[in-house]
């Protein structure tokens, strides 16, 4: 199995990434697109024809996010749908309302270390937002996805996945001590696995997931963080919200990437997997590709999301 490699890199951004591209007659879903690194996702995928939506929390917000992307790209296939992951009857609301095929689902929306916090349902508010809120909408989605007959799913994941494996036996922090960290680890890791298991599940189907770690980039994800003052990340691994969206354009649209799913990338490259953490926000912990614990995964989920209905 050949490792990707790309013409792309660290200071590409998401317009040079998809320059040339034609997805005119295509239809994308970006999640999180009112602000930050969604915005700029559905930018790029507008600039290269596609009919974008926009599933947003704050339509208000959605709507003005939109309006920017069709000035700058000229065009006004660019909708607004409201879309809560950490609701359920939203996710049933929107994935019911969606009609005809989708050749694009870019799962960009999350949150990151917030403070203890836990749906009606009980679920952590990390891992239901950031995995479990788009394990139901990409499940939701898969007959639209699967009229495509190619279709891509684009996982925002994150060098934070190092931070934890998902702890199977205790997801929703019931026994260990609540860590805004070891949380958003655990969810971040959730999301290479969805990518893993959702790519061999749905062969069938030509359903590809490969998941990313966009970058060190300034947006209101930093917001429980302390923002800029965390001084965690070095200045020179910092990127701007156009560099930090080229991966997840570059996986929702390169030629390079047909047919190929269950990867994580950097830097728009397939990245190294790795049995210790990194400093340089490179790499895939071995855990996170496991395929016995992406089958696990998967059916936690189903589990979970089927004693809500």
């Amino acid at each position: 199995m050949s490792v990707i490699k790309t013409p792309f890199g660290f200071s590409s951004t998401a317009a040079e990434v998809a320059t040339g591209i034609d997805l005119t007659g295509r239809r994308a879903i970006v999640t999180g697109a009112s602000s930050g690194l969604g915005t700029e996702t559905a930018r790029a995928l507008a600039g290269t024809g596609a009919e974008v939506t926009l599933a947003v929390r704050d339509t208000e917000a959605g709507e003005r996010a939109a309006k920017d992307i069709t000035t700058t790209t000229g065009n006004p296939q660019v909708h607004v749908a409201r879309l809560d992951l950490t609701d359920p009857a939203s996710i049933t609301e929107f994935t019911t309302a969606w009609q005809g095929p989708l050749h694009i689902l870019v799962n960009n929306a999350g949150v990151m270390a917030c403070p203890e916090q836990y749906t009606t349902q009980g679920w952590e508010l990390q891992f239901a937002s950031n995995h479990l809120g788009h394990f139901a909408l990409a499940t939701g989605l898969r007959p639209a996805l699967a009229a495509d007959g190619a279709a891509r799913i684009v996982v925002v994941s994150s060098s934070g996945h190092q931070i934890s494996p998902v702890v199977f036996d205790d997801v929703n922090f019931a026994f260990r001590p609540y860590d805004p960290w070891l949380a958003y680890g655990q969810s971040k890791t959730a999301g290479i696995l969805f990518a893993r298991e959702a790519t061999r599940r749905w062969a069938a189907d030509n359903i590809t997931a490969n998941a990313l770690m966009p970058g060190a980039i300034y947006t209101n994800l930093q917001r429980h963080t302390n923002g800029r003052g965390s001084g965690k990340v070095p200045a020179e691994l910092i990127k701007t919200v156009e560099q930090g969206a080229a991966t997840s354009v570059l996986l929702a649209t390169s030629p390079r990437l047909d047919g190929i799913g269950g990867r994580y990338f950097v830097d728009c490259n397939e990245t190294e997997t790795v049995d210790r953490r990194t400093t340089d926000l490179h790499g895939v912990a071995r855990y996170a590709l496991d395929p016995d614990g992406a089958k696990r995964l998967w059916d936690l989920s189903q589990r979970l999301l089927d004693n809500v209905n």
